[in-house]
């Protein structure tokens, strides 16, 4: 059967936020700073931790594929939004819909598994500091990330290969602003068990299993700092974990929000603010968690701008 005559929709409709038309142009340049905010502020800690031979560790390592998936993350959704606000056009084609569901996808899952790659890190740190530098080595960081593109490659590919098959026959309006799995599926007018017994496994492969793992490892780092009898200690571990605990907090927060207390089917205005949180908000705040409580990142950056001054 061709492509062609399985679906009748060339293009859908996104509705976007539920803003009134008065509030457009308000709305439009928040997250359009917003954006450039994290656009800039993520690029700049990637610079930082390329240029500066300090930050050249496992922990800053993770931390600069981090900020690359954030920007690219916020760069699948943000654009199109600001592009629809401002021209009140809210069409996207066909193949773009996928194709921003398929990266949304893709991003979604690799920051699932770099911050839990980040906590595995904390956590030989504090829990084994004396064999840090033999269990952390560069194969080893390499090798997580590498494995965290591919499980996420893997997990998009098989939502966009099944949802491919799918037949979209008059229905095409998006309520949201941008093309979300979920009502996609809800859209479609084929047989969608198999879609939603694959959205459901992978969900539960690629953010449940990933947030038991940061769990088990900060208990662990719990149970060590505990054991540690100065404050001093305690305060150095509470400062090494503390920026990553509160990305991991302000992520996951919004997205069990989002699949496990869904709102009714007459109103998504919940799930669009749960959305706008992890996909506009926490790659904006990134920058400033990791740079504000960092001594690192902000002695990396004072050396930086003096060496700017001095040439």
């Amino acid at each position: 059967m061709k492509w062609e005559n399985r679906s009748s929709v060339s293009e859908f409709l996104l509705l976007g936020l539920p803003v009134r038309p008065e509030q457009q142009g308000m709305f439009f340049a928040l997250f359009l700073g917003m954006y450039l905010i994290t656009v800039l502020g993520n690029l700049l800690i990637i610079l930082l931790i390329r240029l500066d031979p300090r930050l050249h560790t496992p922990m800053y390592f993770f931390l600069s594929h981090l900020a690359l998936t954030d920007v690219s993350f916020s760069s699948v959704t943000v654009p199109k939004m600001l592009i629809n606000m401002q021209t009140q056009d809210q069409s996207i084609p066909y193949s773009g819909c996928i194709a921003q569901m398929y990266f949304f996808i893709f991003f979604t899952d690799l920051d699932n598994f770099l911050l839990t790659s980040m906590a595995y890190d904390r956590y030989v740190a504090i829990c084994h500091p004396l064999h840090y530098t033999t269990i952390m080595t560069e194969g080893l960081c390499t090798l997580l990330v590498a494995v965290s593109w591919i499980f996420s490659c893997a997990s998009a590919l098989s939502h966009t290969l099944l949802l491919a098959h799918l037949s979209f026959c008059a229905h095409n309006t998006i309520p949201h602003f941008f093309c979300d799995l979920a009502s996609l599926v809800k859209l479609s007018c084929s047989d969608t068990s198999l879609n939603d017994m694959v959205i459901f496994t992978v969900g539960v492969a690629v953010i449940t299993l990933p947030l038991i793992c940061i769990l088990i490892s900060y208990g662990r780092i719990g149970a060590t700092i505990l054991k540690v009898p100065s404050t001093k200690g305690i305060c150095k571990a509470l400062s090494t974990c503390g920026s990553h605990l509160s990305v991991v907090y302000l992520y996951y927060g919004a997205i069990i929000g989002l699949y496990f207390f869904p709102s009714s089917s007459h109103s998504n205005d919940k799930d669009i603010i749960a959305s706008v949180t992890y996909t506009v908000v926490t790659p904006l705040l990134n920058p400033f968690i990791y740079s504000l409580r960092n001594k690192d990142m902000k002695g990396a950056l004072e050396r930086l701008f003096k060496g700017v001054a001095i040439s």
